[in-house]
Order: structure tokens, then C-alpha cells, then sequence
């Protein structure tokens, strides 16, 4: 076996030692953890399943886009829709078509439905966004965001205006967000190794260069949209069943900036900077909050005032700028020695 070869095959154990990371991360919480720290654990990878899906669209095409958190309300929504009982839609939602409003469906195959048809409105709406490059495309995606945010803070009948939906089937568990947080990560490590995702990262890194090969920038960014709508989509779904309750304005600039500080802090080149990013961020902010709620040492109670963990997450991203540009990661992935890997391979004589 080459050393190319080794390499190759060694990139290949990223997703697995990833999942390796997330499933030690859900049995160290289950066996020390209490259970609020459970539920931190669920909403980390319901977060790990949406990064991820944000990171195949914003790492490989290197284009930052302010718009995902509105697939994600497109999946809750669809979910929502999908899987309340019809008693409770006729009181919230009496403006929905007569099919919509009878269907009670199964929560696995309402989160597969709404993440199809987040990555329907991204093909659509990326079909104008992804014509434009750089800022110009950044600034259109915050465009749709807002824009998405409006219509379903506005369209009553169907999605309960500002008003929250109530009465979601909370269902999401560690063992469940885990499952979908490894899919997410399989099908990112696979785009990414694909002819697809190496063409996407090759106008990332040169632009002209990748155009004058043939390279069809927007095909490969429209493709990779759609795909990273569909895992935001089913993130949406999921945020819905573990908290039982959602509201237009919890998918708007405060889930896009968490989203942002994620990738950021993780690294946004590569798939581990992403899973990584998430876990730091989510630690960091259950431990503020715990602060927020104050703790004592000794005789004295110490506690953050409230609100305190959005400014500090807020330093600690820009900390990470100045001195770890390019995330904790700096843009490698985790992944096993070559050289183990190719000892491993070799058949015995």
C-alpha cells in the first residue's frame, strides 16, 4: 500500500471516530450524568445533526450563509403539522388544508417529510441565492431568513403567528439525536470525499482556477444547499419533539448565531471542527447556565448575572479569531495514524 493510499484510507475513519466521540459523550452522561444533564445531552446532538447539515453547504462551498435556521423552522413546522392530533390542529391551526389537518403520522417519517421539504424551498430559493457569490450571496441568505421569519410570524391560520404551537410529541432522547446526529455525519463525510464535494472545495480554495477546469460553481453549491437544507430540516423537527413547543422567533438570529459561534469555534474546514464546535459550545453554555443559576463554594454563593452566557460566548468567539483563526481544529479532521492504518490493511503472508 502507498502512503497516498494509507492516507486515503485513514481520512476514511473520521466519521467512525467521530461517532465514537458522540456515543461516549451519551454513555458518560448516562451513567454520571443527572437528568437535566440528559437533556443537554439531547439537544447537543439535535445541534450536532444541524451544524453538520450547515457545515456540508457553508465548509465546502466556503460561502457563509445567514439563511439555515429558516429551514430549520420550515422542518418544525412540517413536523408539527404531520403529527398533531387533529383536535389540536382545528384549535391552533384551522387555516390548514383538510388532508394536512386529518394526518397524525408516525414521528420518524414526519422528520424524513420535513426534512424533503426544507431541501424543496432550499432548491428553490437557491436557485436565485446561489447565483450571487461571496457577500452578495451572505446577505441574500439573511434575506430569505428574514423573509421566512415574516411570512410565518404573519400566516396565522396556518402556522400560529407569533403565538407558539403546543402539544408536540416529545420524543427526542440522547439514544435518538444520537442516531440522526450519526447519519447526518456519514452523509456529510461521504458529500464531502465525493467528486461533488471535492469539485464545491476546489472553488473554495480558487475560484478562477476551479472555473477554468469546467468546474460548474453554481450546480455544485446548489447541490450541496439543498442537501445541508434537508439535515437543518429534519434539526428543526427534532428541536420541536424535544422541547414540545415552537415559535417562528425560535429559529431566527438566536439559533443563526449559535450556529455561527459553533463552526466558528470548531473550525469551519473541516467535519470534525464542526461535531467539535458543537460539544465546546454546548458544555460551555450548560456550565454558564448552571453559573446563571449560581453555585456555592464554601460559605459563598457565586452567580453570573442573567444573560451573561450569550456575551461570553460572544468573547469567546472573538477570542478564537485572534488567536485560532481557523477554529480549535484549525481545519483538520480527526482521523487515525496512516501509517496504523496502513499496518492494519496489510494481509498476512
Amino acid at each position: 500500500m502507498t502512503e497516498h493510499q494509507a492516507r486515503k484510507l485513514a481520512s476514511l475513519t473520521t466519521p467512525v471516530l467521530l461517532i465514537a466521540l458522540l456515543t461516549a459523550f451519551v454513555l458518560l452522561i448516562g451513567a454520571f450524568g443527572d437528568r437535566s444533564l440528559g437533556r443537554m445531552a439531547a439537544e447537543t446532538l439535535i445541534r450536532v445533526t444541524l451544524v453538520v447539515g450547515f457545515w456540508i453547504f457553508a465548509g465546502n462551498s466556503g460561502v457563509i450563509s445567514f439563511g439555515h435556521a429558516a429551514f430549520a423552522c420550515v422542518g418544525a413546522y412540517v413536523s408539527a403539522w404531520a403529527t398533531l392530533k387533529p383536535a389540536m390542529k382545528s384549535l391552533l391551526l384551522p387555516g390548514l388544508p383538510d388532508w394536512v389537518a386529518q394526518a397524525e403520522w408516525h414521528v420518524l417519517p414526519a422528520a424524513v417529510v420535513a426534512g424533503v421539504v426544507a431541501a424543496l424551498v432550499a432548491l428553490l430559493a437557491g436557485a436565485a441565492i446561489l447565483r450571487l457569490s461571496g457577500i452578495a450571496a451572505s446577505i441574500a441568505s439573511f434575506a430569505f431568513l428574514a423573509m421566512v421569519n415574516t411570512i410565518w410570524s404573519n400566516w396565522t391560520p396556518v402556522t400560529g403567528g407569533t403565538s407558539s404551537v403546543v402539544g408536540l410529541a416529545r420524543y427526542v432522547t440522547p439514544w435518538v439525536g444520537l442516531g440522526w446526529a450519526a447519519f447526518a455525519i456519514l452523509v456529510a463525510a461521504i458529500y464531502g470525499a465525493s467528486a461533488s464535494g471535492l469539485a464545491l472545495r476546489a472553488t473554495r480554495e480558487d475560484e478562477v482556477a476551479a472555473s477554468a477546469s469546467g468546474i460548474d460553481r453554481y450546480r455544485h453549491r446548489l447541490a450541496a444547499f439543498t442537501v445541508s437544507a434537508f439535515f437543518c430540516g429534519v434539526g428543526g423537527a427534532l428541536m420541536g419533539h424535544f422541547i414540545g413547543v415552537i415559535n417562528p422567533d425560535g429559529f431566527y438570529l438566536s439559533l443563526t448565531f449559535l450556529m455561527l459561534a459553533m463552526l466558528v469555534v470548531g473550525g469551519i474546514g473541516s467535519l470534525s471542527g464542526a461535531v467539535v464546535g458543537v460539544l465546546v459550545v454546548s458544555i460551555a453554555v450548560e456550565g454558564l447556565v448552571r453559573l446563571e443559576k449560581g453555585v456555592t463554594l464554601g460559605a459563598t454563593q457565586f452567580a453570573l448575572p442573567a444573560g451573561s452566557q450569550e456575551i461570553l460566548i460572544g468573547l469567546a468567539m472573538i477570542l478564537v479569531l485572534i488567536f485560532r483563526p481557523a477554529g480549535l481544529l484549525a481545519g483538520r479532521d480527526l482521523i487515525l495514524p496512516a501509517a496504523w492504518v496502513a499496518g492494519r490493511a496489510k494481509t498476512p503472508k
